[in-house]
């Protein structure tokens, strides 16, 4: 088996026009998935809404993403309400199914990392701030916001990164990003192998990216403990 090595570079130019695609995926999906994150943790301790949201998490995190995205961009526009509804404009997009598709999942995903996080602030430090005559919003800020922070970001960054990869999957939906345009240059070159390698590239640089940024956060939140 040959490797063209042209063909390879050649594919780069063409492959990042999809990075946009990719890039305008991950964000979107980030600040909503964060969102309804913390409106489930919310949630979660209420009495009314728990049950709610743990059947939401327990969906979302208990099946596959691909499937959720076909019910959500075939099954959608089956219902009338959906279709003569005020967000049709954007349902019937695939860009934006994508993207409530990459939210809900990453939302039920960050709701266990927060509950994680909160989990792992002990009573002791909770009944040391009441002791010191902390406000309740001054023990958020100052005590509990740092701590689940400083636990949860290591497992929120390998979300970021399954997120980013999760992505891919707007390849079948039509949507051109890095996948779907390499995707387009294998059915006119022939050349598999060569172009996924290319697109791997653009994907394992932008990992390394969002690695680097969770390694410099962390860093930051553990300065006391360097000092």
């Amino acid at each position: 088996m040959s490797f063209d090595l042209p063909l390879m570079l050649l594919s780069f130019p063409r492959l990042l026009e999809g990075l946009s695609t990719t890039l305008r995926l991950l964000a979107f999906s980030l600040v909503f998935g964060l969102a309804i994150a913390l409106a489930t943790s919310c949630a979660r301790n209420t009495r009314w809404l728990s049950w709610p949201a743990e059947a939401y998490v327990y969906f979302f995190r208990g099946t596959p993403l691909l499937v959720q995205l076909f019910m959500i961009y075939f099954g959608l526009p089956q219902a009338e309400f959906i279709r003569t509804g005020p967000l049709w404009p954007l349902l019937r997009e695939p860009f934006w199914c994508m993207c409530l598709a990459l939210s809900l999942n990453n939302g039920a995903y960050v709701a266990e990392i927060i509950r994680g996080g909160m989990l792992g602030v002990g009573t002791g430090l909770k009944e040391a701030s009441w002791a010191l005559g902390l406000s309740r919003f001054h023990q958020l800020r100052f005590v509990t916001v740092p701590i689940v922070l400083r636990l949860c970001l290591p497992a929120y960054g390998n979300e970021v990164v399954s997120l980013l990869k999760a992505t891919a999957l707007a390849s079948t939906v039509t949507l051109l990003d890095v996948t779907g345009i390499a995707r387009s240059i294998v059915a006119e070159t022939f050349a598999p192998y060569e172009i996924f390698i290319s697109a791997a590239v653009i994907y394992l640089v932008l990992t390394f990216f969002v690695q680097t940024l969770v390694t410099h956060l962390e860093a930051r939140l553990d300065r006391h403990a360097q000092r």
